[in-house]
């Protein structure tokens, strides 16, 4: 998990964005994720930093971590692609 400018997509407007939010599948439904999107949120809000955007074709996860879907935007795949905001 990181935070960047731009995770590949067309709102440049729409930054700092979280990117590569992985869990390995033997480590999932333990609450790791959360907590980690978690501690950046509140570790960029220590600098003043929000609010922070990502982008994702999940559903459902990151609404029970906080994160608003914002609006769809067009990154590399042919398919638009949800963005989600934390204030």
């Amino acid at each position: 998990m990181g935070v960047i400018q731009n995770d590949f997509h067309e709102r440049k407007d729409l930054f700092p964005n979280v990117c590569a939010v992985y869990t390995e599948s033997e480590y999932r439904n333990q609450g790791i994720a959360g907590k980690l999107l978690n501690m950046v949120v509140e570790d960029m809000m220590s600098k003043g930093i929000s609010p922070l955007y990502l982008v994702t074709d999940h559903t459902g996860f990151y609404e029970r971590c906080g994160w608003e879907f914002l609006c769809m935007v067009q990154g590399c795949d042919p398919e638009p692609t949800r963005m989600y905001v934390h204030y």
